[in-house]
Parts: C-alpha cells; sequence; structure tokens
C-alpha cells in the first residue's frame, strides 16, 4: 500500500518543499537583522520544516489516494 500511494516519493518532495520554504522564510526574516538568541529561530525553523513537512507528505499522499481510486 506505501508503494501504491507513493508515499516515500511524496515524503521527499514534502520534505524538500518545506525545508525550501523554511529556509526562504529564515533567509528574508531572521537574517537581517534579530535581537533575539539565533538559537530560538533554528528550533522555530526545525518545527516549521518537520510540520510543514509532515503536512505536506500528507496531502501529496491524499492526492495520490484519490488518484488511485479513481482509476
Amino acid at each position: 500500500m506505501v508503494a501504491a500511494l507513493n508515499v516515500p516519493r511524496n515524503a521527499k518532495i514534502g520534505f524538500v518543499l518545506a525545508g525550501l520554504f523554511t529556509a526562504g522564510l529564515f533567509a528574508l526574516f531572521v537574517l537581517p537583522g534579530t535581537q533575539r538568541p539565533m538559537g530560538f529561530y533554528v528550533a522555530l525553523g526545525f518545527v516549521l520544516a518537520t510540520s510543514l513537512g509532515g503536512l505536506l507528505t500528507a496531502l501529496f499522499t491524499a492526492l495520490s489516494a484519490v488518484r488511485l481510486a479513481r482509476q
């Protein structure tokens, strides 16, 4: 079932997109200048990347399931 729904491929795509999005936000808002310690932002970036990666993986897998169900 995992292979039929392309879960590994969906996870790779989801986490790469989440990492790129997080890196973009980090570069746009954090790197120009911040008053707080950088460790807080790194931790928040990790949480954003993992949660968004999981969400995108679930979304892509649901789309694969719908596509498979229609066949």
